[in-house]
């Protein structure tokens, strides 16, 4: 008979799926293992991290699906809803669902049991898979999930595990180099200058024709007012998720993708850096538009604003081209330089303030329907 994990490859592999999204669980560290060693496996740091890269991966013509455990699902459920449903964008959820059989952690037990309430309660349907044979229930919900951008759970019972081989990783031993007490500090003071609708101004020539993904609210206003294109994909929801989303879609296209972060939403997600620095996309450029604070939510201060230099924090996860700049000669220098390989991180130290624009006269369905067009047609 063949392994439970042989035949979920098969399956994923069959539904087109390019890529596999996960966090770790004990139940499926085998499943995990084979989707490692064929290569399109994509760890994250945290489940709502891994909506946000599917639905870039989606918005640009691939095909992912999400491994988690049930735990992880109350992580994940306001991107869910705000960005895949709203957006109708497709999310096969395989879920591990720990605390229902033979589970000998009790911290597991109170989700397990919730989590089919909390995918009804979201509108998320599920299967249930308990045994091997039950594996063939899964081919025509997926069709479903990609043919009319749904989210469907599947739960995968620790009772589909018995009798699979056990094991780990197997990882050599790690050498790492680290400053341990710098000899003196040699950050210098940058003085703010722009607002972020200045920026986006003196970033309008850089982005035309350009795939750009940008974050909620005042900021994606913002940019329709400054350059609106088929191209520019705006968030209308899921705070914290731009960068994953663009991660995303910087995997499946080899055009230029560009990001317009802000301070309070990457400091809600920063451990996306983590994985842009684990990925290395060559065609990613984020742009951090660091004002200090929560500019569509009345300017309350955020951790940039005192005491965390996103900056630095991007090095510390490894990212080697960071530029921290508050000038708008700083930044068109950088932008203009031949050799634009990434992953590029351009901290841009701004004023607080938003400009007075209105909405955004396109719904979510229109603006994921161009931006998938537009990648289509280029």
């Amino acid at each position: 008979m063949q392994p439970v994990e042989d035949r979920l490859v098969e399956i994923f592999r069959e539904a087109g799926i390019d890529t596999i999204i996960a966090l770790p669980c004990d139940r499926v560290k085998w499943l995990l293992k084979r989707i490692a060693d064929q290569g399109n496996y994509v760890p994250v740091t945290r489940e709502e991290e891994g909506v946000g890269i599917a639905a870039g991966v989606a918005l640009a013509g691939g095909r992912a699906a999400v491994i988690i455990q049930s735990s992880g699902y109350g992580n994940m459920i306001n991107a869910v809803l705000s960005l895949s449903q709203f957006y109708k964008l497709p999310l096969p959820i395989f879920i591990s669902h720990r605390g229902i059989y033979r589970e000998k952690i009790e911290a597991q037990k109170p989700m397990g049991l919730a989590l089919k309430g909390l995918l009804k309660a979201s509108g998320v349907g599920y299967t249930v898979l308990q045994y091997p044979e039950d594996l063939k229930k899964i081919q025509r919900p997926l069709y479903r999930v990609f043919k009319e951008g749904r989210v469907h759970a599947f739960l995968l019972s620790p009772r589909l595990w018995e009798g699979c081989e056990a094991g780990s990783y197997s990882l050599n031993q790690r050498v790492f180099e680290t400053i341990v007490c710098p000899e003196k500090d040699k950050r210098k003071k940058i003085k703010a200058e722009l607002t972020r609708f200045e920026v986006m101004q003196n970033l309008k020539d850089f982005l035309k024709g350009e795939v750009v993904i940008c974050n909620l609210g005042i900021p994606s206003k913002e940019l329709y007012h400054v350059i609106d294109q088929p191209t520019n994909f705006y968030m209308l929801g899921s705070m914290g998720l731009v960068s994953s989303i663009g991660l995303g879609v910087s995997l499946k296209t080899k055009r230029r993708v560009y990001v317009i972060d802000g301070d309070g939403s990457l400091l809600m997600n920063a451990g996306t850096l983590a994985t842009i620095s684990l990925l290395k996309p060559q065609n990613l450029t984020l742009l951090i538009i660091d004002n200090g604070v929560y500019g569509s939510t009345g300017g309350q201060p955020t951790h940039s604003f005192s005491v965390v230099d996103l900056g630095l924090v991007a090095q510390g996860f490894g990212l080697k081209k960071v530029y921290t700049i508050s000038r708008a000669s700083e930044l068109k220098e950088i932008l203009r330089k031949k050799n634009t390989r990434g992953p590029r991180i351009i901290h841009i130290i701004a004023r607080p303030g938003n400009a007075s624009v209105g909405n955004i006269p396109l719904s979510a369905e229109q603006i994921r329907d161009r931006f998938i067009s537009s990648l289509r047609e280029g």
